[in-house]
Formats: structure tokens, C-alpha cells, sequence
């Protein structure tokens, strides 16, 4: 039996208030996050989590992200990280090693494959998964409880212990121009420490709003990131 499951991060700001999600039905989820992290982390630790929660079971795993760089850490480029000492081609250490190195642990022995879906395109496990996301990130920024979800429960079957993951992210992590990749290509980007920041005032249609947020949602980055990307 395969299980298919959504997992999405949201970060109000991105780095902000972060929340994780993985869903799988509405008795059957469960979601976290912190005061301060990214879009990306929040996703990876939504797959994370998912790969914790189900290590007891023997289905196969279907994992729907909205986030191409998530989608490819995992299937693309860790393993060649992990073969250069988690370092990238041009020497630099990995962003979200950390969390990479759990992913890493987690998925031996598993069998399952991602799959790409378009975020915000009413794709009704990915838009669950990013309305619970999203309440955590909420919650953190209104200082309430956060909505865990039940856990992994399914019928007929024993309920899952909670998966205790430590990981949180730090200072270093959450730099939000070394951690998104560009719109048009996932090579690692150069950093530019000089960098000075201009604030730039855009006028977009309907239909140009929606298609930079699609753009910006698939690569893990806030709006304002890809527009910076654009130019």
C-alpha cells in the first residue's frame, strides 16, 4: 500500500514566524514550527517529520511538495553533498545541513519518490497541508498554541508515537538570500555580502501578482525574493 501525503512549510516574512505541515486525511496530521525560520526549513521538516512518523510502518511513501528545492535536496543534490563533506561545489557549507543529515537518516530502508505539485492551484492535500503550516506560523507570531494535528493515526492499526525531532533552526540559517535559489536555475548562487538594499515600489495586474506568487511559492522564497531574482 502506498501512502500519499502532502508536506508544506510557510514563514510569515520568510525568515519570520515558521510553521511545518505534513497531512495525510483530517485524522491523520500533524504540524509544528518556531518564532524564526524560513519557508524551506518549515518544508523540510514537514517531509522530516512525515518520514518520523511513519518509520514503523512498511508502505511505500508518496511525499507531494510544492517546493522544487525541497524536492531536489532529497532526490538531486544530498547525495553529492553528503560525498563532498556536506559542502557544494564551490566549497561552501549546505544550507539546512542539519536537517539534511536527519532527512538522510530517516529515509534508509524506505521506499518512496516525491511529486511536484503547483502550490495555491487548489490541490486539496497541498492546500491542507499549507492551511495547517500557515496556523502554526500564526500562532507563533500571536504567541498561541499551536495546532498540532493528532499525529499519524490511520484505522485498524495502532496509533504512532510522536516523533521527537531537536532540531531548531540558528542564526546562520536563516539568511533568506543564501537560502533561496533563483527563479530560473537551482545552481548555488553567489552571496554579495556588500549588498545594499534599495526598496522598490512595483505595479503588477491580477494576472502578473499571480503568476510571480506561483513563481515565488515554487522556489520556497518570499515575493519580494523573487522579484530581486527577476533583475
Amino acid at each position: 500500500m502506498t501512502i500519499r501525503a502532502a508536506a508544506d512549510g510557510s514563514a510569515l516574512g520568510n525568515p519570520g514566524p515558521a510553521g511545518w505541515a505534513w497531512y495525510v486525511d483530517d485524522g491523520c496530521w500533524a504540524a509544528g514550527g518556531w518564532k524564526h525560520a524560513t519557508n524551506n526549513q518549515g518544508e523540510l521538516m514537514a517531509v522530516l517529520q512525515l518520514f518520523r512518523a511513519t518509520a514503523h510502518l512498511d508502505d511505500d511513501l508518496l511525499i507531494l511538495c510544492d517546493s522544487q528545492y525541497v524536492i531536489n535536496c532529497v532526490t538531486k543534490w544530498m547525495s553529492g553533498w553528503k560525498r563532498k563533506g556536506w559542502r557544494k561545489a564551490d566549497g561552501k557549507p549546505v544550507m539546512n545541513v542539519e536537517l539534511l543529515k536527519e532527512i538522510d537518516e530517516a529515509l534508509v530502508g524506505r521506499t518512496y519518490r516525491f511529486e511536484w505539485v503547483k502550490g495555491h492551484a487548489n490541490h486539496p492535500l497541498n492546500e491542507a497541508a499549507d492551511a495547517r503550516a500557515r496556523a502554526a506560523s500564526e500562532a507563533f507570531q500571536r504567541g498561541r498554541p499551536v495546532p498540532a494535528g493528532p499525529g499519524w493515526h490511520r484505522d485498524g492499526e495502532a496509533d504512532a508515537a510522536s516523533p521527537i525531532v531537536a532540531w531548531t533552526p540558528d542564526a546562520d540559517a536563516v539568511a533568506p538570500a543564501a537560502e533561496a535559489p533563483s527563479l530560473f536555475s537551482f545552481d548555488d548562487q553567489p552571496e554579495d555580502p556588500a549588498a545594499v538594499f534599495v526598496e522598490v515600489t512595483a505595479r503588477l495586474t491580477p494576472a502578473q501578482h499571480e503568476r510571480l506568487l506561483d513563481a515565488a511559492s515554487r522556489r520556497g522564497m518570499s515575493v519580494e525574493q523573487a522579484l530581486a531574482e527577476l533583475v
